[in-house]
C-alpha cells in the first residue's frame, strides 16, 4: 500500500473504526476489548436474533467473559448489526466466523461468504484481518483472491493479515489482554500495521514472517494439546488394566521440575479448538504432502475412543454393584466441554450420553450453565440437582466438575458416583469410582 501513515495515526489515537464480522465468542470478545481500548466498534452477524439480544445488553454467547462484555457495552462504543453495509466505513475489518470440520474436511464456507460481503464494500486503505482457525495458506490463497474481487489488490490497495485467537474460556489467570497475540501478514507492512492494532489492546504482540506461519502456529498449539491428552487418555486405559491409579502416576511424574508437563485424562476432548484444529492440519498434510501426520491421526483415534471407554467404565461400575446397565438410571453432571463455562461445542459428555442411551440407560442431566440438550434428535431438559434426583439415580456420572458442585454432599447422597475428572483428588470414598 502506498502509504499507511494515516491508518497508523488513527490506530495510535484509537480513532480508527473497527468492524468485527461474526459475533461468536471470538468476535464478541475482540469487539469488547477494542471498544474498551477506545475504538468505535460494530459487531456484524447474520443471526438477527443474536444481534438484537446483544444490542439489548444480553450476553447470549457462551465463552465470553461477562465482566468484559459489561465493560465493552458500558463504553457506548460497541454496536451490533446484521447489516453488512457498515463494513464500508470501517478502517479495520476482522473476520471471526466459524470454521467447522465436516467429514474430516475443513468447511470454509462461512469465511468465503464473509469475504464476499467484505469485498462488495471494501474501500482502499483498509486493514483486513482473519482470526478464524484454519490451515496454512487460507489467508493468502483463499481470502486474498476473494477480497480482490473488489477490484482492489492485496498490498497495493489494502492490507491483509492473519492473527489467531487464543482465548481460553473460564481461565481467570490468562485473558484477552495478557495472552500474547501472534500476527502474520501477507506483506511486512500488513504485519506491522496489524500488530499496531492489537498492541492497543494486548500487552504483548508477537510477529512472524507470514500469514502461513501464524496459521500453522495456532494449529501447532492445539495439536500439542491434542497429542498429549491422547497420551494420558491411553495411559488411563493402560493403568486401569494394570490396576494402577493413573492420577497418582500423573501427580508423581509432575514433581519433576523439568522435561514434563502434566496433562489429565477425561471422557474425551471438546470445545471449539482442540477437536477441530488438528483436523485442519491432518487434512492439509494428506492433501499437500501426500502422507499421514501419523502421531496426530493416532491421537485423534485415541481421543475419539474415550467416550466409548468411559461409557464402558460406567457399565462396569454398575455391574460391580449388581446393577445392569440396561434400565439403569444415570444422572450426568456437567455437559459443557470444560468446567465453569456453558459451551457445549464438541463436548464429549454428549457422546458418553449417546452411548449410554443406546445401551438402554435412563438418562437425566444437570449442568448449571445448560438448560437443555439435544441427544440423538431428542430434547432433554435439565433436571434439578436435588437429593431426590441424586438418591434416585443408580449412578451419578460426574463428567464435567463445575466448581458449584458440592462434592462432599454428592458423595454422601449418591448411591454410586463415577468421577471422570478426578474431582475428588486423593480422597477415597467407598461409593466413588474413578476413571
Amino acid at each position: 500500500m502506498r502509504s499507511t501513515s494515516s491508518l497508523r495515526r488513527r490506530l495510535l489515537a484509537r480513532d480508527a473504526t473497527v468492524a468485527v464480522v461474526g459475533q461468536g465468542y471470538v468476535g464478541l470478545s475482540l469487539g469488547c476489548a477494542a471498544a474498551e481500548a477506545g475504538f468505535e466498534v460494530t459487531g456484524v452477524d447474520v443471526d438477527a436474533t443474536r444481534v438484537n439480544a446483544l444490542a439489548s445488553s444480553e450476553l447470549v454467547v457462551p465463552g465470553v467473559d461477562e465482566a468484559a462484555f459489561r465493560r465493552g457495552v458500558a463504553t457506548g462504543r460497541l454496536h451490533f448489526t446484521a447489516d453488512a453495509d457498515c463494513l464500508a466505513a470501517a478502517d479495520v475489518i476482522c473476520i471471526c466466523v466459524p470454521t467447522p470440520v465436516r467429514d474430516h474436511t475443513p468447511d470454509l464456507s462461512y469465511v468465503e461468504q464473509a469475504c464476499r460481503d467484505v469485498a462488495r464494500r471494501l474501500v482502499g486503505g483498509r486493514l483486513v484481518i482473519l482470526e478464524s482457525s484454519t490451515y496454512p495458506g487460507t489467508t493468502s490463497d483463499l481470502v486474498g483472491p476473494l477480497l480482490e474481487a473488489s477490484g482492489r489488490r492485496v498490498g497495493r490497495d489494502f492490507l491483509l493479515a492473519y492473527s489467531p485467537e487464543r482465548i481460553d474460556p473460564g481461565n481467570l489467570e490468562f485473558h484477552f489482554g495478557n495472552t500474547p497475540r501472534i500476527v502474520g501478514g501477507t506483506t511486512s507492512e500488513a504485519t506491522a500495521v496489524a500488530a499496531l492494532f492489537y498492541e492497543q489492546m494486548i500487552e504483548k504482540v508477537v510477529t512472524v514472517s507470514s500469514a502461513r506461519a501464524a496459521e500453522l502456529a495456532k494449529l501447532l498449539e492445539n495439536t500439542f494439546r491434542h497429542v498429549n491428552i491422547a497420551l494420558v487418555n491411553e495411559m488411563a486405559m493402560v493403568c486401569h488394566e494394570l490396576g494402577i491409579d493413573v492420577w497418582e502416576v500423573i501427580e508423581a511424574a509432575a514433581t519433576k521440575p523439568f522435561g514434563f508437563m502434566a496433562f489429565t485424562p477425561g471422557p474425551g476432548v471438546g470445545g471449539h479448538c482442540i477437536p477441530l484444529d488438528p483436523a485442519y492440519l491432518a487434512w492439509q498434510v494428506r492433501r499437500d504432502v501426500g502422507h499421514q501426520f501419523r502421531i496426530l491421526e493416532q491421537a485423534q483415534d485415541v481421543n475419539a475412543h474415550m467416550p466409548n471407554w468411559v461409557a464402558r467404565r460406567i457399565g462396569e461400575a454398575l455391574n460391580e454393584h449388581a446393577k445392569p446397565l440396561k434400565g439403569a438410571k444415570v444422572l450426568v453432571l456437567g455437559v459443557a466441554y470444560k468446567p465453569d463455562v456453558g459451551d457445549v461445542r464438541e463436548s464429549p459428555s454428549f457422546q458418553v450420553m449417546s452411548v449410554l442411551a443406546r445401551q438402554g440407560t435412563k438418562l437425566a442431566f444437570h449442568d448449571p450453565f445448560v438448560k437443555e440438550v439435544t441427544l440423538d434428535g431428542r430434547r432433554l431438559a435439565r433436571t434439578g440437582l436435588t437429593a431426590r434426583a441424586v438418591v434416585g439415580a443408580d449412578l451419578v456420572a460426574l463428567l464435567t466438575p463445575h466448581s458449584t458442585y458440592d462434592l462432599d454432599w454428592l458423595a454422601r447422597v449418591a448411591p454410586l458416583l463415577f468421577d471422570a475428572r478426578n474431582a475428588f483428588g486423593s480422597q477415597t470414598r467407598p461409593n466413588v469410582v474413578k476413571l
